[in-house]
């Protein structure tokens, strides 16, 4: 039982309580304009290109099978992405880091061994592992094995979501995963589909769900400057909070443009690109104004 991660990073402190890793699946429901995570859209493996690294050498175009590496006269690298096929012949040749490849197949058991390592981590802080993505339930068979992977080793499990889980797979979920940290995005119909081409409904209707198992959630809020900064979308926000008592925190995740570069490096126009990273200030009035 094999899906692609994008990344394994140990040693988090942010998604979820303690000491964590989280695992990132490749592949989402949502295409959330300002997501730092690109590379996590397609379920397919992705080459990023980052050009200020690269030295010229060519060593990707001696190695590609398919000629979609070139240099010109002057030494400048094209990457012709029609050409490529993301088999990741480059990437391991390339000796400055200017090709990664993003999406590697991993087994349940391989997983695992990643988690594992930590595990005193874990005990010591209160920590355990996070799936995220992407959207993690998508890859639902592995997923499942994995959390069950970590029942079993007494280890605390979070999964992040943006709350597009059919209602079956969510009631499977329920029992294997003691911490849910539900994306809440906008709170206009219009502009959750304009912003992440998605419907709001199923969200609302996973937390109703959550609520009604009682689950424990932490709502997560992305605040982009000119998309949701609202004083609608806050008072959204804190009816939450006073509606469902599963609810157990809300965190505001304020805009930051540490993706503008992976955007880039997949070849993909960012509309966002003007945005500037909000201070801490800032951040500070926003979670203010989500105060009980």
């Amino acid at each position: 039982m094999n899906s692609l991660i994008f990344d394994i990073q140990r040693f988090c402190v942010y998604d979820g309580p303690g000491i964590r890793t989280t695992v990132f699946f490749k592949g989402c429901n949502m295409r959330c304009a300002w997501c730092h995570n690109p590379e996590s859209f397609s379920t397919a493996p992705e080459l990023l290109y980052r050009a200020e690294k690269c030295v010229s050498c060519g060593a990707c175009a001696a190695v590609c099978p398919h000629g979609a590496h070139t240099f010109d006269d002057t030494g400048i690298h094209h990457l012709d992405r029609a050409k490529c096929t993301a088999c990741g012949a480059c990437a391991a040749a390339c000796p400055n880091g200017a090709l990664e490849l993003s999406g590697r197949e991993m087994t349940a058991d391989e997983v695992l061994a990643v988690i594992e390592k930590d595990k005193k981590y874990y005990a010591s802080s209160g920590g355990g592992v996070t799936f995220s993505g992407g959207e993690a339930s998508l890859h639902f068979d592995l997923l499942v094995s994995l959390l069950e992977g970590c029942r079993a080793r007494g280890i605390h499990t979070a999964l992040e979501t943006n709350g597009l889980v059919p209602p079956e797979r969510l009631q499977t979920l329920l029992p294997l995963v003691d911490l849910f940290l539900l994306d809440y995005k906008h709170s206009d119909p219009v502009e959750h589909r304009r912003w992440t081409g998605a419907p709001l409904e199923p969200v609302l209707e996973t937390l109703r769900a959550l609520d009604r198992a009682g689950a424990h959630v932490a709502l997560r809020c992305p605040i982009i400057p000119g998309v949701n900064d609202t004083d609608a979308h806050f008072a959204a926000i804190r009816a939450l909070k006073k509606q469902y008592g599963c609810i157990e925190s809300a965190e505001i995740m304020a805009y930051h443009d540490i993706g503008k570069t992976k955007w880039d490096a997949l070849g993909v126009p960012y509309t966002l690109a003007a945005l500037k990273t909000v201070s801490p200030e800032l951040k500070r009035r926003w979670m203010a104004q989500i105060a009980d």
